[in-house]
């Protein structure tokens, strides 16, 4: 606890007349506290968006191991919770999923992108987003020129269901247990792959072209993305499904030979990534990654400024394991 007291803040930012409440993680080489200094001078930060309804500790507190790894090697780390979302005000749309795929939640992940840099003096902020998260983040960096990079695991660019139907739900459970099931699963995912090959490489009809542009606008950019993927359901490797359209390999050929995509498979991972091995592999890629695009010899913390910033509560905060409501669930669900 004590070491936690140490390492971390609560802090507020104002999310367009909304308070956020954001924890930050300090940099190990930088002791009890971050000081302020002119914006782009110091070090880039790295911020946490929610992933849908989850609160900013994320899946069995993987983003707080994460954060606080990235705060380890020299970078502050920043979790927020979003409007609606965890412990900051407003209200979540009822229509939550839909709301993240149309962007709605980016102009307040731009506002506190942009008080993080004046307040720290840092010289850029890298996104991180997971699934619903990554949307979000996606969003955000296109509109924001003080996004510096971007990490996303399972990103994902179609327009999915909130929730299945019932019926479907019941005959993916029937599939999964029997063995006629599985064969005629396994016919029908042929035959979507057909479909497919007959489309040539154009995205279906449920893919989100505005996301799409986002993308293809930020790639061109060359502002470095790493993308983490873990394996989907019925996924052999670093393969999509049969029959599912290779929605990564679609964005990595949109963002053009050009860009700063790197791409890797965790293939010991679930899609939460909160299990031991998921966890750690995010942990490594990430390291290197941050390592390599913004190695610290680059950068200084703006120590010249004395006063220190000022935080809303100095204590240790105690997360908020708020359940996902189950009627949202995963983003993916009903790829």
């Amino acid at each position: 606890m004590h070491e936690a007291i140490e390492t971390r803040e609560l802090i507020v930012l104002d999310g367009l007349g909304d308070r956020l409440q954001a924890t930050l993680h300090r940099p190990a080489d930088r002791g009890a506290s971050l000081y302020q200094g002119p914006a782009g001078q110091g070090r880039p930060g790295v911020l946490f968006l929610n992933s849908l309804s989850l609160p900013r500790a994320a899946s069995g507190d993987s983003a707080v191991h994460w954060a606080s790894s990235i705060a380890e090697q020299g970078y502050p780390a920043f979790r927020i919770d979003l409007p609606g979302l965890g412990d900051s005000e407003g209200e979540a749309s009822p229509a939550l999923l839909e709301s993240i795929n149309a962007g709605d939640l980016a102009p307040a992940a731009e506002a506190a992108i942009r008080q993080l840099v004046e307040r720290f003096g840092l010289s850029g902020v890298v996104l991180f987003g997971h699934c619903a998260g990554a949307v979000s983040a996606a969003y955000a960096a296109a509109g924001s020129r003080d996004c510096k990079g971007l990490i996303l695991l399972d990103p994902y660019f179609h327009l999915p269901q909130a929730k299945r139907p019932k019926l479907r739900r019941e005959l993916s459970d029937w599939a999964r247990r029997s063995t006629l099931g599985r064969l005629l699963s396994l016919l029908y995912d042929y035959g979507r792959n057909f479909l497919l090959l007959l489309a040539g490489s154009q995205p279906p009809g449920n893919a989100n072209l505005n996301l799409l542009a986002r993308w293809k606008q930020l790639a061109a950019t060359r502002v470095p993305i790493l993308l983490l993927k873990a394996p989907g359901i019925k996924a052999q490797g670093s393969k999509p499904r049969v029959g599912e359209f290779d929605y990564i390999a679609h964005v990595v050929k949109l963002a053009g030979r050009k860009s700063r995509v790197v791409t890797e498979f965790v293939e010991s991972a679930d899609h939460s990534f909160a299990n031991r091995e998921g966890r750690e592999a995010v942990e490594r890629h990430i390291a290197h990654w941050l390592a390599v695009n913004f190695p610290l010899a680059n950068f200084t913390l703006s120590a010249r400024s004395a006063s220190p910033v000022r935080t809303a509560n100095s204590r240790c905060e105690a997360e908020k394991s708020k359940a996902a409501p189950a009627d949202l669930g995963c983003a993916l669900e009903g790829r």
